[in-house]
């Protein structure tokens, strides 16, 4: 299988807030793991987590890929595609 062109494409901007979840750092939520766009770099909470801002995040911009944001993981997820590289 051939990877989707979103995922070819992905650009690879840095994390705007390296530090955890931007809205949840903003809000003084907590998250399980964490995701960034790699269209704009808004590093967002997983599904797992209660607020679900990487989601959120694709929902609201429509920025189409998301990258693992954790130590020791290298995986890409496309919203658009559901494919995963």
């Amino acid at each position: 299988m051939t990877i989707c062109e979103h995922l070819a494409q992905a650009d690879d901007p840095p994390a705007r807030t390296p530090e955890g979840c931007e809205e949840c750092l903003a809000t003084g939520s907590g998250w399980v793991h964490l995701r960034r766009c790699l269209a704009c770099g808004h590093v967002g909470c997983c599904d797992s987590s209660p607020n679900k801002h990487a989601t959120r995040h694709f929902q609201g911009v429509g920025h189409p890929v998301i990258e693992s944001f954790e130590p020791g993981e290298n995986w890409r997820w496309c919203f658009v595609h559901a494919q995963m590289a």
